[in-house]
Order: C-alpha cells, then structure tokens, then sequence
C-alpha cells in the first residue's frame, strides 16, 4: 500500500516562498511510469493541478503556476518536494500530493491527506 504525507509550515507570509514535502512510502518515486503531483485545492473552489515530477525526475508545470514554481525530488529520502515562490493570499489552500500510476493519465490512485497552508501577515 503506497502512503504519501505532506509536510511544511502552515502559515507563510505573502511573498515568501511556499516550500512542501511529500514522503512517499510502501512505494518508489522511480518506479516505471509513476508520476509524482502536486494539487491544490484553494477555499471554495475546486481541485487544481500545480505539477508533477516523473520517475525519471521531469518536471511538469500548470502554464499559469509556472513562473512561480518547482517541484524536485530525493530519491535517497523517497521524497519529492514542491517550492512556491512570491506568494500571495490567493495561494492559500489545501495542499496534496497524490500519485499518477501511468503518467499522461491524470488518474491518481493515492493522495496525502492534505496539508492546510495560510498565507497571511
């Protein structure tokens, strides 16, 4: 059974960056075809796709979140990281990692339980 669990502060100050882990466990980040996202879901609205890492370690971006943002891994740790730069309140939401077993599918068959992140003064 593949666990993933987010990890980072709760609260970040607007323009400061956002930086969250996600350790997978049960599971590879390297295993063939696996890919690694990173899904926000802001108060009231719905879920919203922010990126992926590949088990071969590329990166893939939202257009709009793209300037702001990178995703990397370490695989000695099992870990995959996102960073949110110049942040504002409209990037406070809930922050998943999930997994997308063939990547290209957008099927995610394991998720982390969500991490809240605030962004505030």
């Amino acid at each position: 059974q593949v666990q993933l669990q987010e990890s980072g502060p709760g609260l970040v100050k607007p323009s400061q960056m956002l930086s969250l882990t996600c350790t997978v466990s049960g599971g590879s980040i390297t295993t063939s075809s696996n890919a690694w996202n990173w899904i926000r879901q802001p108060p009231g609205k719905g879920l919203e796709w922010m990126g992926a890492i590949t088990y071969l370690g590329s990166t893939y971006y939202s257009p709009s979140l793209k300037s702001r943002t990178f995703i990397s891994r370490d695989t000695s740790k099992n870990q995959f990281s996102l960073q949110l730069s110049s942040v504002t309140p409209e990037d406070t939401a809930v922050y998943y990692c999930a997994r997308d077993p063939n990547w290209g599918q957008v099927r995610y068959d394991y998720w982390g339980q969500g991490t809240q992140v605030t962004v505030s003064s």
